[in-house]
């Protein structure tokens, strides 16, 4: 697959761009010929709707497609590369010029229309590959595009492959690349250096699986940010085991790292002013003669004491201590990203990426950014008055209120208590596309990335 531009190429193919409303104006300025081509292709605008056009020699002329209207593209993200995935290999140059603000996230999408993971099996792919237009930037893109690469190849990994370790090999891979540093700590060392959460969740599973804390650090200079991704390698439930159905995606639940990581590779290859840090508690939630239990009470990283109802509620666990680590580095901003809560799924769907933030102007800034680049977000509250739900008897806080009402509200709130009163957001994503969409295949995917990255120019002051 080539999720990048193709060069300027004389024999690129014209590219017509048509809307709904447009269609029968632009026809009737065509040639004969052409009218009468289309109108027997049954050649509709509609997104998604891509055609060849020969000239009178039987070649391809120009390639057509449908950009529907204002409706059905509200309800489509990426109606270009919808288009695009029915072309045939070859190049192409648009020749229409798209409304004001959608050049880039659709040159996006195009891009993105060319993923395939073939890790595991050989899949013959296509590529309709697009000349850059003019005025976009083609490095930004191209990096935006690779950088949701990374984190899909990430989640869709089978924890076979993608186990703790391998997250670290993954980690220190980008680092590499970008001349960033990275520093691990790794099974006991962790209760060494205090961070007994990370260990408590992750002792179960077998030595070369042991639990660990990425931390990769890139720039000197600038504010600060540090970003906080959930590593659950694979989630049994621990001893609440899961049942099948519900495990069945579990190699998803790092997903929170994968978007994070996501996210640090667009910072790093575009050269953003800024001091990143990124910090991955990666574990694998087993099940072992040494798994914590419910009831169990845990001491974070911080001092307060934890009471397990559930190690199914293992990701704040691991990211309290992570979070606690970060707050005391006093980041200019801070964003923990993580595949949490099931509640957060009943309340938004699989394609919206719900956030947690006090900070008016963080919240303004992020979904004025979304829209922008078609990453859509939806703000949750933290609600105060729940805070006595993760309160019980005999512990500070509770991993899982009994109840089950607010649980994506509750477990923001629980991991707020570590975040200290810095200046947070907090992202509780699914990673996950159920479905086939446009530059959106079924299986893992990047949420809300691409709207911080966006919006850091205004959060940070860079």
């Amino acid at each position: 697959m080539s999720m990048t531009f193709a060069s300027s190429d004389a024999d690129a193919l014209p590219l017509h761009v048509v809307h709904q409303g447009e269609f029968g104006s632009w026809l009737s300025a065509q040639p004969q010929v052409v009218k009468n081509w289309i109108e027997a292709q049954d050649f509709t605008p509609a997104v998604g709707k891509a055609i060849l056009v020969p000239d009178k020699t039987g070649n391809p002329a120009f390639a057509l497609i449908g950009y529907g209207n204002a409706l059905t593209r509200s309800r489509t993200r990426f109606p270009l590369a919808a288009a695009a995935a029915n072309l045939p290999q070859g190049t192409y140059t648009l020749a229409t010029t798209l409304p004001d603000g959608d050049l880039e996230t659709e040159t996006l999408g195009w891009l993105l229309s060319a993923y395939l993971f073939n890790r595991y099996k050989y899949k013959p792919h296509k590529s309709a590959r697009l000349v850059c237009p003019p005025g976009v930037d083609s490095a930004r893109v191209e990096a935006i595009a690779a950088a949701e690469a990374l984190t899909r190849d990430l989640i869709n990994t089978p924890a076979s492959d993608m186990g703790p370790a391998d997250l670290e090999v993954a980690a220190q891979k980008l680092a590499s690349r970008y001349e960033g540093a990275v520093n691990v700590i790794t099974g006991d060392a962790l209760l060494k250096q205090n961070f007994p959460l990370v260990h408590a969740v992750g002792r179960a599973a077998d030595r070369p699986r042991a639990p660990r804390l990425i931390d990769l650090r890139w720039g000197t200079q600038g504010p600060k940010l540090t970003l906080v991704g959930k590593g659950v390698c694979f989630d049994t439930g621990g001893l609440n085991l899961k049942p099948g159905a519900s495990m069945a995606l579990m190699k998803k639940d790092m997903g929170g790292a994968a978007t994070a990581m996501g996210l640090a590779h667009m910072i790093m290859a575009l050269q953003l002013p800024i001091q990143l840090r990124l910090l991955i508690p990666a574990v694998e939630n087993s099940v072992s003669a040494n798994s914590f239990r419910p009831g169990d009470i845990l001491t974070s990283r911080e001092g307060m004491t934890i009471e397990v109802n559930n190690t199914d509620a293992e990701g704040r666990l691991v990211l309290a201590d992570a979070l606690t680590l970060a707050s005391e580095d006093s980041p200019d901003l801070l964003v923990s990203i993580a595949t949490l809560t099931g509640a957060a799924r009943v309340a938004v769907g699989p394609d919206l990426a719900p956030y947690f933030c006090d900070d008016t102007e963080v919240c303004h800034a992020l979904e004025h950014a979304a829209e922008l680049v078609s990453d859509p977000v939806w703000r949750l509250p933290f609600w105060s008055a729940y805070e006595k739900m993760i309160e019980p008897e005999i512990a500070d806080l509770d991993n899982a209120p009994s109840g089950g009402f607010g649980g994506s509200i509750t477990a923001a709130l629980f991991l707020r208590r570590f975040a200290q009163n810095q200046r947070y957001v907090h992202f509780d994503i699914y990673g996950w596309n159920p479905s086939n969409a446009p530059a959106r295949p079924k299986g893992g995917v990047g949420m809300g990335a691409r709207a911080l990255f966006q919006a850091l120019p205004n959060l940070l002051a860079i």
